[in-house]
C-alpha cells in the first residue's frame, strides 16, 4: 500500500519548532497558536510512527529520527518553494521591445528568444533591428532594453560579448581591384567608420560601390561585386574572410553591451537576465 506523502504545512511546522527549540515561539512565527502547532507535530508523528521532539518544561530537543527528517525537510519545502516561484513565471505577461543590429537579430537572438518565450509563454517580445548607434538614447521611449555594438573600452551599459570587425567577400578574388569596392552601411554605422579610416590609413585606394541598411551588403560582397566588414561572431558562410596576408588592413574590436531603460517591468526584467545569461555564456 502506497503511504501518503508528507503534508508541507506539517514539515513548515517542524521546521519552525526545530528552529527555535520552541512551540511558542514556532507558533508566533507562523502566526498560529500553540496548541494548532502541538496538533501539526502530533500528526506528523503519528504519520511517520515515530517521535521526533523530546519535549520538557524548559526546551524541546530534536530526537535522532527528527535530526534526520530536519534535512529533507527543508529540501522539500525549498523545492516547493521554487517549484510555485517558476510556475508563477509562466503567469507573467506585458511585453519587452527590444533593440539590436540586424546582424545579431538575424542569427544571434530567434534561439536565444524562443528559449526565453519556451519559459514565459505570456510576455511578449517586440523587436526591431538596424543601427543601434542612436538606440540607448531612446531607452524608456522606444525600447526597454538595446543590445548595442561599441568600440572596445566602452563605459556604458553592461558588457556581455567581445566582437571583432572582420573584412569579407565572396569567392571571387576583387581585392586586388584599384581602386577597391566597399559595401557598407549608411552614417551611424561603426563598422563603416572603421573600414574608411583603415582604408584610409593604409593609402588603399577604394570607392563605395553599394550603401544599404539592410543586410544586402553581404549579399553584394558574397556576388563577387564587393568587400564588405562583418563581425566574426555572425559570419556568413557563403562570405570568406580576408586578412592582412590579403593585403586589408586590420580593424578594431568592439564590445557588445546591453542597455536598460531606468525603469524595467518584471517582463523586461526577465528578459535581461536571460540575455546575461545566455549571451555572457557564449562569449568569446
Amino acid at each position: 500500500m502506497n503511504e501518503p506523502p508528507l503534508d508541507p504545512e506539517l514539515l513548515k511546522a517542524f521546521v519552525a519548532v526545530a528552529d527555535n527549540r520552541s512551540f511558542t515561539r514556532a507558533a508566533t512565527m507562523l502566526n498560529r497558536t500553540q496548541s494548532a502547532v502541538s496538533m501539526q507535530i502530533k500528526r506528523l508523528e503519528d504519520r511517520l510512527g515515530i517521535v521526533l521532539l523530546h519535549r520538557s518544561n524548559s526546551h524541546v530537543d530534536l530526537s535522532p529520527a527528527g535530526e534526520d527528517l530536519l534535512g529533507y525537510a527543508r529540501r522539500i519545502l525549498t523545492l516547493s518553494d521554487e517549484a510555485i516561484a517558476r510556475l508563477g513565471e509562466h503567469k507573467i505577461t506585458g511585453v519587452v521591445r527590444l533593440g539590436v543590429m540586424d546582424d545579431y537579430g538575424t542569427a544571434i537572438m530567434p534561439p536565444l528568444l524562443a528559449d526565453f518565450m519556451a519559459e514565459h509563454p505570456a510576455i511578449h517580445v517586440e523587436m526591431e533591428t538596424g543601427l543601434t548607434a542612436t538606440m540607448p538614447a531612446r531607452l524608456g521611449e522606444a525600447y526597454d532594453l538595446v543590445i548595442a555594438m561599441h568600440p572596445e573600452g566602452h563605459s556604458e551599459g553592461e558588457f556581455l560579448r567581445r566582437e571583432q570587425a572582420v573584412w569579407a567577400v565572396g569567392t571571387e578574388p576583387i581585392e586586388a581591384y584599384d581602386p577597391l569596392p566597399v559595401a557598407l552601411y549608411p552614417r551611424g554605422c561603426l563598422f563603416r567608420d572603421w573600414a574608411m579610416a583603415a582604408l584610409d590609413d593604409a593609402k588603399r585606394p577604394w570607392r563605395l560601390a553599394f550603401v544599404s541598411r539592410s543586410g544586402a551588403v553581404e549579399q553584394i560582397a558574397a556576388q563577387g561585386l564587393a568587400v564588405t566588414v562583418v563581425k566574426a561572431g555572425t559570419f556568413p558562410s557563403r562570405l570568406r574572410p580576408l586578412s592582412e596576408q590579403d593585403g586589408m588592413p586590420p580593424l578594431p574590436g568592439a564590445e557588445i553591451r546591453l542597455h536598460c531603460a531606468p525603469t524595467l517591468s518584471q517582463p523586461a526584467s526577465l528578459l535581461a537576465d536571460h540575455l546575461r545569461k545566455t549571451m555572457r555564456t557564449g562569449a568569446s
